[in-house]
């Protein structure tokens, strides 16, 4: 649906994006992830045929956005950076404007109107003109203009952005609904939201991609990734901490000092490649009844893998 090739924009000396390339499928929720001034939203605009960029190009749903970009902006939906909009319109009117100039008429513009208010949780602000919303209201405003006309590609930059608890989790659930459908793209810096929504996440830095998979897949990347946790009520004597190092492909235990006096104490226990040595940990702590108070195998922290991809990114 989505073919990104060898695309490259730059300003002057400054090169925002750098040869990137990549393809989303039908069904698919990209997470587009990198530090602010990483590419995210110029490759946004490039691909909704905002901007053009310096070389490469991309295909949407077989489109050209070079040659052919009115046929891509009919079938985008595209939610830019801080949700535009007409600030001195209503919610309505401002919706039945984006319904009339994507093709929308009489009875069946009022009820595609009607229909995205009711699905973005409009109805209640509809009369009240965009400027004297809070935040989150016109960032609802924002998505529902993108998704008023039922676009098999959805280009989302930070759709929650601004939003509550509660409504970011009514926006992730929509968006998950409906991506069976479509191809989504959902450009973000919160690294919570690509695990809780995305299929597969790719982080770009300084213009470079510089990951692509699966969120589980780059978690593999974490050093504390199949990591055993051992949480003890008292102090681990030396002889505990040396004797969990014999375990098969246990490379290294670490203890974690308590912050606090009369406070847990938590051993790490590293496996050799990343293996899963769970079971492992458990048997020996059963065979010398050790009973933890909490033991689990980590799945790796996604802010440790950001970190190390994106260092020396721009701010």
């Amino acid at each position: 649906m989505i073919e990104v090739d060898h695309l490259t924009k730059k300003y002057g000396s400054l090169t925002a994006v750098d040869n990137v390339t990549f393809q989303v499928r039908k069904g698919e929720i990209m997470g587009f992830l990198g530090p602010n001034g990483a590419g995210k939203s110029t490759t946004m605009k490039i691909l909704s045929c905002f901007i053009t960029p310096t070389s490469g190009t991309a295909r949407i749903d077989g489109h050209d956005i070079l040659t052919d970009s009115l046929s891509v902006r009919k079938i985008i939906g595209y939610l830019p950076e801080s949700a535009p909009s007409y600030k001195n319109m209503t919610v309505v009117e401002f919706l039945n404007f984006i319904a009339s100039t994507r093709g929308f008429e009489g009875r069946e513009k009022e009820k595609k109107v009607d229909f995205i208010m009711e699905t973005t949780s409009l109805k209640s602000a509809k009369n009240q003109t965009i400027e004297t919303l809070s935040k989150g209201y016109r960032q609802r405003v924002g998505f529902a203009q993108a998704l008023i006309h039922d676009p098999p590609i959805l280009m989302l930059d930070e759709p929650t952005d601004g939003l509550d608890p509660n409504q970011k989790q009514e926006v992730r659930t929509l968006i998950k609904n409906m991506s069976r459908q479509k191809a989504i793209i959902l450009s973000t810096h919160i690294l919570e939201e690509m695990e809780a929504v995305c299929t597969r996440a790719v982080i770009i830095n300084r213009g470079k991609i510089v990951a692509d998979g699966s969120p589980g897949s780059l978690l593999t990347h974490s050093r504390m990734y199949n990591v055993v946790t051992l949480t003890l009520a008292s102090a681990p004597e030396n002889q505990l901490i040396e004797a969990l190092k014999t375990i098969s492909n246990v490379t290294e235990v670490a203890l974690e000092e308590p912050k606090e006096k009369r406070s847990l104490f938590t051993l790490h226990v590293f496996p050799r490649d990343k293996l899963d040595i769970l079971t492992e940990v458990k048997d020996f702590c059963n065979d010398n009844q050790i009973e933890p108070i909490e033991l689990y195998r980590e799945k790796g922290y996604m802010d440790e893998v950001f970190r190390n991809l994106t260092v020396g990114g721009t701010n």
